[in-house]
């Protein structure tokens, strides 16, 4: 049986999150030419806002080019709950990705039932922990389609 990850509030995820804060720094000084990548994973960086506070947030996320839409897995949370970050997306209409130091509006959506049955195998491929994740948790992990806006 697989051990359940660590709870949000752990040194582990401080750490994971000082990282990001770190990564996302570095893609913006070298305009994406550093940090775009994590574990031989492309990065990109979200662009929105809190939803209670509304303060600007930065959240790199690995992700997969699928046409010319973006595909980001809702992947850091509980096991039973999704990340703030993809609360704060859902509730937005439109936001901004940057992708290799060029940023992009986007208009999220959730994969419907055939798109994420179709792209679930690529992402797992892409970054194969997703699929251990998927063990330990009890909700299904949110594949989330950033349409180009307009």
């Amino acid at each position: 049986m697989a051990k359940p990850p660590p709870p949000a509030s752990s040194p582990f995820w401080t750490l994971f999150n000082a990282f990001g804060r770190l990564q996302v720094r570095l893609m913006h000084l070298t305009r994406g030419r550093f940090g775009g990548k994590l574990m031989g994973v492309p990065v990109l960086v979200l662009h929105n806002r809190g939803r209670r506070s509304g303060q600007a947030r930065e959240t790199p996320l690995m992700y997969l080019e699928d046409g010319a839409d973006v595909v980001v897995v809702g992947s850091k949370g509980g096991t039973d709950t999704h990340p703030a970050w993809f609360h704060n997306l859902m509730a937005m209409s439109e936001t901004e990705v940057e992708v290799r130091g060029v940023r992009r509006r986007v208009t999220p959506r959730l994969a419907n039932a055939e798109e994420r049955a179709r792209l679930w195998p690529r992402l797992v491929e892409l970054y194969p922990p997703y699929e251990e994740y998927q063990s330990f948790t009890s909700r299904e992990i949110p594949v989330v389609v950033l349409k180009p806006a307009g």
